[in-house]
């Protein structure tokens, strides 16, 4: 239920476009909780980059939901985090909702400013998202049959963004939640040739995978003409964040809502079923 000393104000998505903040915000909208959602594209536009953005998107509201993109590893996040939720509090903001990195220092860094902001929190920290498959950078290798990843036989909990929302929406909606650190996965390890094949039997598509080294994988990214900031950015989580410290399960999802987490074939199965593998 949502707290009644706050129903006044709106609660702040940031990076609504993304895959995370829309399923917040589209969770909000669906409860008739007031909420404001941003990005890049929004009016009034939301930019980590421009500090100038953030002051008047704080206006009127009770609590936010933190995404940063493209990742907290990326230099300079810790600083931008610190900056945004001091302003934040400064504002009238009683609580923050982080979404956190699983295994990223910088991203633990992250959580320990929002910590230290002075308001309410809760930490949401998620292994790799299984909708990286279906909205992310490996939709379109998968689309052409032959998935080329730097990832061998490292496991990986991977998390549906759903189940991610939902523990969001609790920790912005619902009381219990606060000073939380919620450790998001799935309920199963799996490879990304494992992962690449189980997409590849729901949908009836002879889907390949194969593992090639960091650098080539780094070089297609060029070709691709990717920002040099992206192609640094899946570097460092295929060479560091993968290399087998994430490689256990976690209760976040059972924690915060009660229920076990969404299955990889789960995910696989709905998403099969929109079409969007062809």
């Amino acid at each position: 239920m949502v707290n009644t000393t706050t129903t006044n104000k709106q609660i702040l998505v940031i990076g609504a476009s993304g895959k995370t903040g829309r399923r917040v915000l589209q969770r909000l909208n669906d409860r008739k909780v007031p909420a404001l959602g941003v990005s890049f594209s929004s009016i009034p536009s939301f930019d980590w980059n421009k500090k100038a953005t953030w002051e008047a998107v704080l206006n009127n509201i009770s609590s936010v939901y933190i995404s940063y993109y493209p990742d907290l590893c990326i230099p300079g996040a810790v600083d931008a985090i610190a900056q945004f939720s001091n302003l934040a509090v400064k504002k009238g903001v009683q609580k923050l909702v982080l979404l956190s990195g699983r295994g990223e220092a910088e991203a633990q860094h992250c959580e320990e400013v929002v910590m230290d902001a002075g308001a309410n929190w809760t930490i949401v920290r998620a292994s790799w998202f299984c909708q990286n498959f279906s909205e992310g950078n490996f939709l379109e290798p998968i689309l052409a049959g032959h998935v080329a990843l730097p990832a061998g036989n490292v496991g990986e909990p991977f998390v549906d963004a759903d189940d991610i929302a939902d523990v969001a929406v609790a920790a912005l909606t619902e009381e219990g939640h606060n000073k939380k650190i919620y450790e998001v996965t799935g309920p199963r390890l799996l490879t990304f040739e494992n992962a690449v094949s189980e997409i590849a039997k729901a949908t009836g598509r002879d889907i390949k995978y194969e593992q090639i080294p960091m650098k080539a994988y780094a070089d297609l990214l060029v070709e691709y003409q990717l920002p040099k900031d992206l192609i640094w950015l899946v570097t460092y989580l295929f060479t560091e964040v993968l290399d087998g410290r994430n490689e256990s399960i976690a209760d976040g999802v059972q924690q915060a809502l009660g229920r076990k987490a969404t299955d990889f074939s789960e995910y696989v199965k709905k998403t099969a079923a929109t079409g969007v593998w062809g």
